[in-house]
């Protein structure tokens, strides 16, 4: 393998069915699919990490499978955070600049980021994202950059996504134990919606769910900015547990089951279609029947969605719908259910394809993984320029001083 490379970013994504690890590099200024790597989870139990040892070793293995495709040592990572432990809330702070109007500086900007983020959260809580909805200069909203700009107060309306720390240590101890380093972590359905969802529905307003094994993700984006996230205890497995217990199955027979012959409105199902199933004699069994049964979980999923987004006073600012992304988007019937319950348009988020990356990886659940790269790899432009920007600053005031 060659040595690690400054330019590469990986990531790694979690999940409680499966461990994925996507690494690419940049070239020319654009992302490059370098490997993947992706085994079954271990040690998860309903979306969390409860047993380390096996967890790790799952982590492990992924690394190492993407290095080899990749041929290349990886060194640090970031890492995805989701689950039923997922909290978002607003909050506003600001500051006043004095008697006298004046030009806003970055460091205002900060310090009104840091009033509006000093609100009091449980001690095992962890910030993971501090998203400006916007400035406010002097009662004049809707900015999103004051630096520059000149007033005498300056305020802001702050979404803070917050999730458990010992889950996000977790995590980062099973990339720890693995060898690699972790630079920063991620929310998984911001990173969803950075590969799956277009500038035009940020602004007109969009709730990106990401449907996962155990718990489903969401986030809802508004006038370009995140107005709210959280996450809600439905997702995949629910429905393949339903049908185990339907039809008195085991759990791997009813996910085969379901894959092939699941849909989410009985009525789509033509009422003679038939299959005949071993369970444990050969026996027929009615396609409608499964629809019977899975219809009542899409429903209530998408009922504690809905109920998410009245809660975080969202439910009537999605102009450009709902966006299902993620493993359980793909169930035939679930944009149909989530457009009777949500009364909006809805379509599947299928997330950008990177050069060079096989098109197997076209799919919604590799959207968080894919959407991570993307998020990584914006940040670390930002904080180049950031550095770029200092360093001018440096220089300049070196020369006038002589």
């Amino acid at each position: 393998m060659s040595q690690k490379q400054d330019n590469l970013i990986v990531v790694l994504d979690i999940g409680s069915v499966w461990t994925r690890v996507l690494a690419a590099d940049l070239n020319e200024g654009a992302l490059r699919y370098r490997g993947h790597g992706v085994v079954e989870s271990a040690g998860m139990r309903k979306g969390l990490i409860s047993d380390l040892p096996p967890a790790a070793r799952a982590v492990k293995a992924a690394i190492e499978r993407a290095e080899w495709v990749a041929r290349a040592n990886f060194d640090e990572l970031a890492v995805g955070v989701g689950g039923p432990h997922i909290r978002g809330l607003n909050t506003n702070g600001g500051l006043d600049l004095g008697s006298r109007m004046r030009e806003i500086t970055s460091d205002d900007a900060r310090a009104a980021l840091d009033r509006a983020r000093a609100v009091e959260r449980p001690p095992d809580r962890e910030i993971l994202h501090l998203l400006p909805r916007q400035f406010i200069l002097d009662d004049q909203p809707g900015i999103f950059d004051p630096v520059g700009m000149v007033g005498a107060r300056l305020e802001v309306d702050l979404h803070i996504a917050t999730c458990s720390g010992s889950a996000l240590q977790n995590a980062v101890t099973c990339a720890n134990r693995a060898g690699l380093e972790v630079t920063e972590a991620v929310l998984e359905s911001i990173a969803a919606a950075e590969g799956t969802l277009s500038a035009d529905e940020r602004e007109l307003g969009v709730c990106l769910l990401d449907i996962g094994a155990h718990s489903s993700d969401l986030v809802v984006f508004f006038e370009g900015a995140v107005a709210h996230t959280a996450s809600v205890p439905v997702g995949g497995a629910h429905f393949t547990n339903d049908l185990a217990v339907g039809l008195q199955m085991t759990v791997a027979q009813a996910e085969d089951l379901k894959r092939q012959f699941g849909h989410c409105v009985v009525t789509a199902v033509p009422q003679e279609a038939e299959i005949e199933i071993a369970n444990p004699q050969p026996q027929r069994l009615a396609l409608r029947t499964i629809a019977e049964i899975l219809e009542p979980r899409a429903r209530e999923l998408l009922y504690f969605v809905k109920e998410s987004l009245r809660q975080g006073g969202v439910v009537d600012a999605l102009g450009a719908g709902c966006v299902l992304t993620g493993g359980g988007s793909a169930l035939p019937g679930m944009l149909d259910v989530t457009e009777s319950q949500l009364r909006v348009p809805a379509r599947t988020g299928m997330p950008v394809r990177l050069s060079n990356m096989p098109g197997e990886l076209i799919n919604p659940s590799f959207a968080t993984a894919i959407g991570m790269l993307l998020y990584a790899h914006r940040t670390r432009v930002t904080r180049a320029a950031e550095s770029n920007s200092l360093r001018a600053k440096l220089r300049a005031l070196f020369a006038a001083s002589f």
